[in-house]
């Protein structure tokens, strides 16, 4: 499953690129939730949580309807 939600994170990480920022995957935990870690312009941004739970939670719950959500890490 790692495998394949690193995978879809490759799909939304030129949209993030093109603003300067970036997203790294850290885990999947045994709750369904995915750790990711904001990189470039993306870190520390008004709008991150915004970016994380609108955009990037969004396209992986289209792939993987079960994960619980999104979280940053630092």
């Amino acid at each position: 499953m790692k495998e394949e939600i690193k995978a879809a994170l490759e799909k939304v990480r030129p949209a993030l690129q093109m603003d300067g920022g970036d997203v790294e995957f850290v885990d999947f935990t045994d709750d369904k939730v995915v750790k990711v870690k904001l990189q470039g312009h993306c870190c520390g941004c008004p709008m991150s949580q915004m970016t994380v739970k609108g955009f990037i939670e969004k396209a992986l719950r289209e792939s993987f309807p079960d994960i619980k959500g999104v979280e940053t890490v630092n």
